[in-house]
């Protein structure tokens, strides 16, 4: 594990907070984008960087997730992550909001929620193009964890993390809580 994807996760941050403090589309409010000196973030971490087969579901569920504004969305429960964090064994759930898209969707919660990052959970986003290897196994980096859009503004609705992808164990990479 070189350093290539310790620059573009830095990259990818530099950015972000380009974008969250100077566009208009910012979940930053107006108010706030003026103060706003960056998003807060842990170090980079490889031991929470993981290559790991998906256990893909012979039944793809239906999964209805709670959103932020008490609404509801509806996944595919599509595979499983299994590993160990700190010794501990972890399993997280990967769902696809359709079933031709290619990309996978790993909402968490761990014991970092609320204390140092945001309470309802972050988010994995993993696309085929760059999180997947040459023998098909998936790149499951936390350092590229983020908050949901609602973190920043209650005038967002975002999906919140499903009970079965809350983790007991802390996961003390990617992105902070805001302010």
């Amino acid at each position: 594990m070189g350093t290539d994807w310790k620059t573009a996760i830095r990259e990818d941050r530099e950015a972000k907070d380009e974008y969250f403090g100077t566009n208009p589309h910012s979940p930053i409010p107006p108010e706030e984008r003026d103060a706003f000196e960056g998003l807060s973030y842990y170090g980079l971490d490889d031991s929470y960087r993981f290559e790991l087969p998906l256990h893909e579901h012979d039944d793809k569920e239906t999964v209805t997730v709670a959103t932020s504004t008490d609404g509801e969305r509806e996944y595919l429960r599509w595979g499983e992550f299994r590993f160990e964090v700190d010794g501990e064994a972890v399993i997280l759930q990967a769902y696809k909001s359709d079933p031709d898209d290619d990309r996978l969707w790993v909402p968490f919660r761990d014991t970092t929620s609320g204390e140092d990052t945001y309470g309802a959970g972050r988010y994995l986003d993993l696309e085929p193009e760059t999180h997947r290897t040459d023998d098909g196994t998936w790149i499951l980096d936390f350092n590229e964890a983020y908050n949901p859009t609602c973190a920043y503004s209650d005038q967002y609705e975002c999906p919140l993390p499903p009970t079965e992808n809350w983790l007991e164990v802390p996961i003390e990479a990617g992105e902070k809580a805001y302010h």
